[in-house]
């Protein structure tokens, strides 16, 4: 009997922090990593992003869409909740990709981020305790 492959991928949900925007993301990321850069650095508050990477066709706003606060142009931004201010997404590489701030969510995907990137910027007091491997740039 075949199966349908579209009816057996998961999808997962993500949320900002006060749950007025949320979005659906298919569990099939490319990639993932830790950033380091400044910029990750500024709009998250945190010492890096974790965040997962993924075709933007695959990436659903579900509800709150008038709540969503562009940062940047259409094929390269950063996509914060306009009421709480969490980072959701940032479309990156022309709006062929977007990069999902891990934080964001609820359900938990099947990757792990498998390398830190950008750590030739890093945050001065912060020290990166795990094996992984550390790039100074892009992997």
């Amino acid at each position: 009997m075949a199966t349908n492959n579209h009816a057996t991928k998961k999808r997962l949900t993500g949320s900002c922090y006060c749950g007025a925007a949320t979005y659906a993301v298919a569990d099939e990321f490319l990639y993932a990593a830790y950033c380091h850069c400044s910029n990750c650095r500024r709009t998250t508050g945190s010492a890096f992003k974790p965040f997962a990477g993924i075709e933007r066709a695959k990436l659903t706003p579900t509800s709150g869409n008038e709540q969503l606060k562009i940062v940047g142009d259409v094929d390269c931004n950063d996509t914060h909740c306009a009421t709480c201010g969490s980072l959701l997404y940032s479309v990156v590489r022309e709006g062929a990709y977007v990069h999902v701030a891990m934080g964001t969510l609820i359900d938990a995907p099947a990757i792990r981020p498998a390398h830190h990137i950008f750590v030739g910027s890093k945050a001065p007091w912060h020290e990166i305790t795990d094996n992984l491997p550390q790039y100074d740039e892009h992997a």
